[in-house]
């Protein structure tokens, strides 16, 4: 469960906190529970009389709520429940007009989990990305419980927005095997998928690391815009098509020549069916 302060809304209308319930469903939630505390200390809302009084007091501490707030909740398991709580503070930032404007604020997030619990397979699966060094190394993966593991990964953010994302990359291919075998990969699978990685590693690689810049993200935000797609110039739609440039678009057999690519069977026939179309 995730608690998300609402300062000075005690007296909004009972209008805004419906409104907020059905952002949440628009959000794909159930609901979204909520309790007020008047300016006289007295809380009300639908589950404010399931808690005694020590209770609720431990809530607005815990909280950091004044009399003449209220606090959302979103209840759900660990990851839904902290996506809803981020959408829902957003929202109420934007309408009680808390956000700050006109400034740029950044930070590091570090110490990434390495990996997650799949709850539809029932598995262990990374959490990120694969080929980053586990905090701890080897001797990590061999001793601690998987899911306490971190990762050397880190993002940079600019006012709550993803600018550039990065890594300290797994080097070695004993750590990385290990690794791939904890999320159910054996040494087979990861050769024939990774080969080239592996056997470069094999070799003898530094240790090396990264970041990826997000340049479009940045226009975004010096451009004030809400939505990366009105930054880009050609954006794709939902099935990764650019409609304007009609790609991707089927290519003749000369072309595939020249760049000395061989198609599947499967995929040729579909090609073959793409250009008996357009012909």
């Amino acid at each position: 469960m995730r608690a998300i302060p609402a300062p000075k809304t005690a007296a909004q209308p009972r209008s805004f906190f419906d409104n907020m319930i059905k952002f949440a469903q628009g959000e794909g939630a159930a609901g979204l529970a909520y309790i007020m505390f008047s300016e006289t200390g007295e809380a009300k809302g639908p589950i404010a009389k399931f808690l005694n009084s020590e209770k609720l007091e431990e809530l607005k501490k815990t909280a950091g709520l004044n009399n003449g707030d209220a606090v959302f909740f979103s209840s759900d398991k660990e990851i839904p429940a902290a996506k809803l709580a981020g959408k829902v503070r957003d929202e109420l930032g934007k309408q009680l007009d808390l956000l700050e404007k006109n400034i740029f604020k950044f930070c590091w997030v570090v110490d990434f989990p390495f990996f997650e619990y799949n709850d539809e397979t029932k598995k262990i699966e990374f959490s990120h990305n694969p080929f980053s060094m586990p905090q701890g190394g080897l001797e990590a993966l061999e001793k601690q419980e998987p899911l306490s593991l971190l990762a050397f990964q880190y993002d940079i953010v600019c006012n709550g927005v993803e600018l550039s994302s990065g890594a300290i990359r797994n080097h070695k291919p004993e750590i990385m095997y290990k690794a791939f075998e904890i999320a159910g990969y054996d040494a087979k699978t990861v050769d024939e998928r990774f080969g080239g990685m592996i056997r470069a590693f094999k070799f003898g690689a530094p240790p090396h690391g990264g970041l990826a810049p997000g340049i479009d993200r940045m226009v975004m935000l010096l451009a004030g815009e809400p939505n990366i797609r009105e930054v880009i110039a050609f954006p794709m739609n939902q099935q990764a098509e650019d409609l304007l440039m009609n790609a991707p678009a089927p290519v003749d057999f000369k072309q595939l020549r020249e760049l000395h690519i061989q198609l599947t069977p499967k995929a040729k026939e579909a090609v073959e069916g793409k250009l008996e179309k357009i012909g």
